[in-house]
C-alpha cells in the first residue's frame, strides 16, 4: 500500500523560502505511470494544486506559481520536495502531497483525480 508522508517546518517568515518533503512508501516514486503533485489548501478556501513531477523527472507549475516554485526529487530515498520562495502570509495553508496513475500527468486540484494523498502539513507565514 502505497503512502505518503511530508514533513518539514511549520513555520516560516515572510520573504524566505518554503521547503517541505514528501516520503514516499510502499511504492517507488519512479515507478511507470505514477506522477506526484503538491497542493495545497489555504484557510477557507478550496484545494489549489501547486506542481508536479513525473516518474521520469519531468516538472509542471501552476502558471500562477511558477516563479516562486521548484519541485525535485530524490530517488535515492523515494522522496520528492516542493521549495517555494519569497512566502507572504497567503501562503499560509495545509499542504499536501499526492500520488496519481495515469498515463498523463495530474495536474488538477481535483481530489478524486489522486490515489494517494498524505495527511498534510500546516504551514503558516508569520514574522
Amino acid at each position: 500500500q502505497v503512502q505518503l508522508q511530508e514533513s518539514g517546518p511549520g513555520l516560516v517568515k515572510p520573504s524566505q523560502t518554503l521547503s517541505l518533503t514528501c516520503t514516499v512508501s510502499g511504492g517507488s516514486i519512479t515507478a511507470n505511470y505514477y506522477s506526484w503533485s503538491w497542493i495545497r489548501q489555504p484557510p477557507g478556501k478550496g484545494l489549489e494544486w501547486m506542481g508536479a513531477i513525473s516518474n521520469s523527472g519531468t516538472t509542471y507549475y501552476s502558471p500562477s506559481l511558477k516563479s516562486r516554485t521548484s519541485i525535485s526529487r530524490d530517488t535515492s530515498k523515494n522522496q520528492f520536495t516542493l521549495q517555494l520562495s519569497s512566502v507572504t502570509p497567503e501562503d499560509t495553508a495545509v499542504y499536501y502531497c499526492a500520488g496519481a496513475k495515469g498515463r498523463i500527468v495530474a495536474v488538477t486540484s481535483k481530489r478524486s483525480d489522486y490515489d494517494y494523498w498524505g495527511q498534510g502539513t500546516q504551514v503558516t507565514v508569520s514574522s
